[in-house]
């Protein structure tokens, strides 16, 4: 009996705690008014409820609150200390201008804090205090002027944080100060004047660094010490920035390096050189106009170069040579006219080729990329022609097989005029040589001397840009053969041209010293048995005036910087007394030593 009255009552108890589940499971979750709130989600929503401060009774067991889009003006210290359990709060687009130290203290398992677009100008040391596991921190789009030392102490969890448009002056030197695993940091339109390098030299796991529209001119030498962990690098619209300093980049150990659109006139190799582990480098939208030729070579694991929207005029053959692993180039939107086989190491390991929106004159230079044109891939922006006639405005893809040996032909260069060309001048004369050459593409002309020498576009031996050679003021010593070169894709071809230079007798002025000055007579010049030109003064009138002048200046100047010293010797002594009574024995007239002789005295004023 008693056992069948305890199993009754063990079953009412069950149906008791059954019914009691039930019921709580019904009861309505507290939900501020305004608010929407998902207990399903354990989520509140005060998004853009007209909110001037924030709002009372809040579950405590809420694990994301979305208060942005309000009129929050000011956080109080503590002002969320009852949700031990939210994981996410937003409070991006509001007015906040003031936040109190520990406004965020119980928050202990605060995952993602979102500040973005209010009014801070600066944040507190010790606002952050009690979030020992947030992750991601956004306070970018406010007005701050200064990261003070220590403001993200207590954050050492921290991975992620966007401090980018904002007022940014100054950073200082302990501002992420216990940042120890940070590993990605935006910093975004400042006022910054130069890279806060002791700063960033704190961020020791630092992985991915984004500076971008910044103001500064030159990237100086060591900007980023310390980042041994840093493998991506963005520098995004800095127009200032003209130079890298040989060490700028030095002692990173980059995979990614993204300087785009800033004004870089040519590639820094310099400081590129010794990031062997660089696989993907982007330098698009800068005025680059040339890729060089063998200068890339030491990057190693280099896999993609992009340097769309520049002025790029000419890639040099053996640009990417050394590169084994390269796979990618983008050089769309450029000035352009060819690209040839020789500038790559392998064009069997070429993958993406982007060479759209470039007046390319498809010639035999081209007919290596049109007849790889199904294997490469030009990512869905074909090439097109823009000469000669027969192919202009066609797209690659457009060419039949049978075409190829018709359209994408070169013509040999040949010089035009092959007639001897010799000249005989006096010393001193002006001469030019002609060379006019034909050929498809248009060929280059060059001058050699007759030591073998290339010359160039300056000097007194100069090419001119119709392919001349101009000797100015032609000497003994330029006599000689020199060679034209006419060259282009098909082929070369030269021709010889003769310079002789008779040297002439000329009459020089020899100045000498004379009773009546300084005479100047015209006479040839003699030598003496060493065979050197005589001459008994090596200076003439203007030289010793010039010469006198100088030394009577030192003269005064030596005299002034005495004046002065004494001036301020006797300032330093004191009081001086003017006056000074002075006694005297006159000696006799038989200059004996005066014995019994009246002596005297006078009084003497200084003046």
């Amino acid at each position: 009996m008693f056992m069948e009255l305890s199993g009754q009552l063990g079953m009412w108890a069950l149906l008791l705690l059954w019914c009691l589940t039930l019921s709580t499971a019904d009861l309505p979750w507290p939900c501020p008014q305004k608010c929407v709130c998902r207990q399903n989600t354990l989520e509140i929503n005060c998004s853009s409820k007209h909110l001037t401060v924030v709002p009372e009774g809040l579950p405590g067991n809420a694990e994301q609150l979305d208060l942005s889009g309000n009129r929050l003006k000011t956080l109080g210290r503590r002002q969320f200390y009852g949700l031990s359990k939210l994981e996410e709060l937003d409070l991006s687009e509001n007015i906040i201008s003031m936040i109190e130290v520990e406004a965020f203290q119980g928050l202990k398992n605060l995952r993602f804090l979102r500040i973005k677009r209010n009014r801070l100008k600066i944040i507190a040391v010790g606002v952050f205090s009690g979030l020992p596991n947030l992750r991601s921190l956004d306070v970018s789009e406010n007005e701050i002027l200064v990261f003070l030392d220590f403001t993200f102490q207590e954050m050492g969890n921290l991975m992620e944080m966007n401090a980018g448009e904002n007022d940014l002056v100054f950073i200082s030197h302990r501002a992420f100060f216990g940042l120890k695993n940070l590993q990605v940091l935006n910093v975004d339109r400042s006022n910054l004047t130069s890279i806060p390098t002791e700063a960033f030299s704190q961020l020791q796991s630092l992985t991915k660094l984004r500076l971008r529209r910044l103001t500064i001119s030159v990237l100086s030498n060591n900007a980023f010490r310390r980042l041994h962990q840093l493998r991506t690098l963005q520098i995004l619209h800095w127009p200032s920035l003209e130079t890298l300093n040989s060490n700028s980049l030095i002692g990173l150990n980059l995979t990614t390096l993204v300087i785009s659109n800033c004004n870089l006139s040519s590639i820094p190799y310099t400081s590129l050189r010794h990031l062997v582990y660089l696989r993907y480098l982007d330098l698009s939208y800068n005025p680059i106009r040339s890729i060089q030729g063998n200068l890339l070579r030491e990057l190693l694991r280099l896999q993609e170069f992009h340097l769309a929207g520049g002025n790029l005029l000419s890639i040099e053959p053996g640009a990417f040579k050394g590169l084994v692993y390269f796979r990618l180039l983008n050089v769309s939107s450029n000035r352009l006219t060819t690209l040839e086989e020789s500038a790559f190491h392998s064009v069997g390991n070429l993958q993406t080729l982007r060479l759209d929106r470039n007046p390319l004159a498809c010639d035999c230079r081209l007919l290596w990329v049109v007849r790889r044109r199904l294997r490469l891939n030009f990512d869905g922006r074909q090439p097109a022609c823009s000469g000669p006639v027969l192919a202009r405005r066609r797209e690659f893809r457009e060419f039949l097989e049978v075409e190829l040996p018709v359209v994408f032909a070169c013509r040999q260069a040949r010089i035009l005029n092959r007639q001897l060309q010799e000249s005989k001048a006096e010393e001193g004369a002006n001469v030019q040589f002609e060379c006019r050459a034909d050929g498809y593409p248009p060929p280059s002309i060059s001058w050699l001397s007759p030591e073998q020498t290339p010359l160039s576009s300056m000097g007194r031996l100069r090419v001119l840009n119709n392919g001349s050679l101009e000797v100015r003021y032609a000497q003994a010593q330029d006599t000689g053969n020199y060679l034209c070169i006419a060259a282009n894709s098909a082929g070369n071809d030269s021709i010889s041209a003769t310079l002789q230079v008779q040297s002439v007798l000329r009459n020089y002025t020899t100045p000498y010293f004379s009773d009546e000055g300084w005479v100047e007579t015209s006479a040839l010049p003699s030598t003496n048995s060493s065979g050197q030109v005589s001459n008994p003064y090596p200076f003439d009138a203007k030289t010793l005036i010039i010469a006198t002048t100088m030394g009577f200046l030192s003269f005064l100047s030596s005299v002034a910087i005495c004046f002065v010293f004494m001036f301020f010797w006797s300032q330093s002594q004191g009081q001086i007394k003017h006056t000074a009574t002075i006694d005297f024995v006159p000696r006799t007239s038989m200059g004996g030593g005066g014995d019994g002789a009246d002596s005297g005295r006078f009084t003497m004023k200084l003046i």
